[in-house]
């Protein structure tokens, strides 16, 4: 599918397939597409190329009041004066269904949220998430095939946005509705989806599982994206199929090259993406360990970052606190290794 506005295209040529009962997260910074792609789906866009198709069916031309998805978005939309109740019956009054059976729809719909007892209340009287809610309850009263959610979180603080989160879980598994969820927090798309697409400039940059992605991450940008990581310049001594040894400074080390890549030439100036719970931290030196001073140790509870400039380059490493981490001190010198697995090598960004 590809969505353009006179010269400029948002969407360049995307196939996306999204199986039935499936939750599938578009991820990507702002500008990316996502939300342009989610509105062709919803018919709210018309796309300049290519089809959209439900259960082989072409909906591409279709008003959005015919393709019969419910929406969720950021802002709640709801009615301020009418019940929590009138709210969720609204999508059913349109639809013209008898009353008794919009009253049945309606009470399961907000059991389904855990808002039976607010029924009667009005959306000023409801909190963010309680509202938000109503939206989600409103959305999925008639039993869409397919939901799409338009970053429905983003108004809601940290703890209240996780808790939500558990809901939406909770309430795909309970209904096997097939969701398809716009953020920009790549937090939100590991805990929720299924499987991820990664957008850049209107292109997926990767289409995979949450944890296929984070392991084995198709380019530097997917690598960034997608939860922290450190990057280091590096040069190519030998390659072949899928592994490499690159020249770090001083040290020869082990590289993975992703599955679909060209392997790299000796002497090709590559970046190494390491995930700083890879990163081991040791006081003496290996022949595979790069020399760094500390730079920051911050202590986060459970776990503490420690930023170290090695190389020319800013590593940060995340370890357990335990009574070494917090003997670390601004200034030492300490020795960070990695294993064979857990640097991947790309193409250096010009």
């Amino acid at each position: 599918m590809t969505t353009s506005y006179g010269g400029f295209t948002a969407i360049d040529d995307v196939h996306l397939e999204v199986g039935a009962g499936e939750f599938v997260a578009l991820l990507g910074p702002s500008g990316s597409g996502k939300t342009t792609l989610l509105m062709s789906v919803a018919g709210f866009e018309t796309p300049s190329g290519g089809r959209i198709l439900v259960d082989g069916d072409d909906v591409t031309r279709l008003p959005p009041h015919r393709r019969g998805f419910g929406i969720v978005f950021q802002r709640y939309a709801l009615f301020p004066h009418l019940s929590v109740a009138r709210n969720v019956e609204y999508p059913l009054r349109m639809r013209g269904l008898p009353r008794a059976e919009r009253r049945r729809a309606v009470r399961e719909a907000l059991d389904l949220v855990d808002l039976g007892p607010f029924a009667e209340r009005r959306p000023h009287q409801l909190s963010g998430g309680q509202q938000q809610r109503v939206a989600l309850a409103r959305a999925l009263v008639f039993r869409p095939p397919v939901l799409l959610m338009d970053e429905p979180l983003g108004a809601l603080d940290r703890k209240l946005r996780e808790q939500v989160q558990l809901e939406i879980r909770r309430l795909h598994r309970e209904l096997g509705t097939t969701v398809l969820y716009v953020t920009h927090d790549q937090d939100e798309a590991l805990v929720m989806a299924d499987r991820i697409a990664v957008l850049k400039d209107g292109r997926i940059e990767q289409y995979d599982t949450p944890t296929g992605m984070y392991e084995a991450p198709a380019s530097e940008f997917v690598a960034g994206f997608l939860g922290r990581t450190n990057v280091i310049a590096a040069k190519v001594v030998s390659g072949g199929p899928g592994r490499a040894t690159v020249a770090v400074a001083d040290r020869e080390l082990p590289a993975l090259v992703p599955a679909d890549a060209e392997p790299p030439a000796p002497g090709a100036e590559v970046s190494l993406a390491v995930r700083p719970e890879r990163i081991a931290l040791a006081d003496k030196p290996s022949d595979t360990s790069l020399p760094a001073t500390v730079s920051e140790v911050i202590f986060s509870g459970a776990t503490t970052s420690v930023v170290c400039e090695t190389v020319g380059a800013q590593l940060a490493v995340e370890l357990l606190s335990d009574g070494r981490t917090g003997r670390l001190q601004v200034g030492d010198t300490v020795h960070l290794s990695w294993g064979a697995d857990a640097a991947r090598l790309f193409p250096r960004r010009p």
